[in-house]
């Protein structure tokens, strides 16, 4: 029997994809499973979409964003899940037939906390870009590689209740929440690299996160920060928690 899931979609002024989104994601959930729509303040008609979409689908509970950022937005819709699988989702993808039960398998081989699978970037009417978001990003594991230069993508994740429970509340200062997610399963259990590409990552100017690279004087900043907040993290978790005996992670061809 499959383990049931949740979705937690984060959106803001996301009307325009927010249909074909939740489309690709209903076609593969079953009884039991459910997608959490967070929607933080837009001008757009978002929340009232959502609302529209939900009404005609049972699995779909939408709820207010803090309008506090991308990770405050996603930290409250993954507080409102409730089954033992967890999928992030953002509103301007489409999530490709299989992605679901291709985790979900994983899940079952690897014993993993967290799966990363790959992505064809598209533009916004979902023509390729590129067909490996791995290649083009050079992604893998690796706790100082992902501290450095991060492999995760919270469209690309799945993970387990355990890791969510670990890792919420977000801290204020982290650059983003799913690095913080990927480095606490680097740091606390393991991460499968699945190189299947899994999702259509859409690209376009209303992305909210950015292709282009930050300032050097801001990215010592974020990693700065991150390292603080996994250490104070550590220091509130020591003594509660056994590390993975192996400690380590590994890569879907290992």
């Amino acid at each position: 029997m499959r383990t049931p899931i949740s979705v937690a979609l984060a959106t803001r002024n996301g009307s325009a994809y927010l249909t074909a989104q939740v489309a690709s994601i209903l076609a593969q959930l079953r009884e039991g499973d459910e997608l959490i729509i967070s929607v933080d303040p837009s001008n757009d008609g978002t929340r009232e979409l959502a609302d529209h979409l939900a009404a005609n689908a049972p699995a779909v509970h939408v709820i207010d964003g803090p309008g506090q950022g991308v990770a405050k937005n996603f930290e409250r819709a993954l507080d409102a899940t409730r089954n033992p699988h967890l999928f992030l989702s953002d509103h301007d993808d489409v999530w490709m037939p299989g992605k679901v039960d291709e985790a979900q398998k994983t899940f079952a081989q690897s014993g993993a906390l967290l799966i990363v699978h790959d992505a064809q970037l598209v533009d916004q009417d979902l023509r390729v870009i590129a067909p490996s978001y791995f290649r083009q990003r050079g992604s893998g594991p690796g706790f100082l590689k992902n501290l450095l230069k991060n492999s995760y993508v919270g469209a690309c994740m799945a993970f387990t209740s355990n890791l969510k429970d670990l890792a919420l509340p977000f801290p204020s200062n982290i650059p983003m929440h799913d690095q913080w997610l990927g480095l606490l399963a680097e740091r606390y259990g393991d991460v499968y690299f699945l190189d299947k590409p899994l999702v259509r990552y859409r690209r376009h100017k209303g992305n909210a996160t950015s292709d282009t690279h930050a300032s050097l004087g801001q990215m010592f900043i974020w990693r700065k920060d991150l390292i603080q907040a996994l250490y104070q993290h550590e220091r509130k978790l020591d003594g509660q928690i056994q590390l993975h005996p192996n400690g380590h992670t590994r890569r879907a061809d290992d």
